[in-house]
């Protein structure tokens, strides 16, 4: 295998960075988007509940007390409430807006890495043909041998950047997809307590 990345030549070291880049950028968000971290089921049925027993304070409290995604989103709704319908909620997508950016952070990074690696595979390509082609200018069509090493070359590092790009698409689109998922989750609960927020200060 070590031989395998050294034939590759000098460009299956970016690729081999961005491989470790994107795969340790992909298991962080994993862990980060986790529904439990970001929407706990637990606390939307916990702040629902309060809400309905209008325990505005016991809400507040448990809000800053779990401190996630979605509790920092109730909260603004129970701090407020008691003002209009569109205020509140208002407010809450400004808050959402800011929660949605941190969950999508460094996960163009996953992207970046997709988009970059069959570039520097295709890069890897064009010097291992220019170092065939040298190699015909020097000695000619005669030693096949020869030419080897240039073909070989251009093989690998196109081989390299698209193993390490296709699963990153894979990836990148992956987490996008979950994020959109949190956010719908959160944005179901947001509602639901607004809702019985404005029910309340009818």
């Amino acid at each position: 295998m070590l031989e395998f990345l050294i034939n590759g030549g000098p460009v299956m070291i970016p690729i081999g960075l961005a491989s470790v880049i994107g795969l340790a950028v992909f298991l962080e968000r994993l862990w980060a988007l986790r529904p439990s971290r970001v929407a706990p089921r637990s606390c939307r049925v916990e702040l629902v509940e309060l809400a309905r027993q209008e325990r505005w304070a016991d809400a507040i409290t448990l809000c800053r007390k779990h401190g996630s995604p979605l509790s920092r989103i109730m909260e603004v709704c129970f701090l407020n409430q008691g003002r209009r319908r569109a205020d509140i909620k208002e407010l809450t997508e400004e808050i959402g807006r800011r929660e949605a950016a941190e969950l999508e952070r460094y996960s163009g990074v996953v992207g970046i890495v997709a988009a970059v690696a069959p570039l520097l595979g295709l890069l890897g390509t064009v010097f291992g043909m220019i170092l065939t082609f040298e190699v015909i200018q020097e000695q000619g069509m005669g030693v096949v041998s020869s030419l080897a090493g240039g073909i070989s070359q251009a093989l690998i590092t196109t081989f390299a950047g698209l193993s390490v790009g296709i699963p990153a698409l894979i990836a990148h689109r992956y987490l996008l997809s979950r994020v959109d998922g949190l956010i719908l989750d959160m944005e179901d609960a947001t509602l639901e307590v607004l809702d019985l927020v404005k029910a309340l200060d009818a």
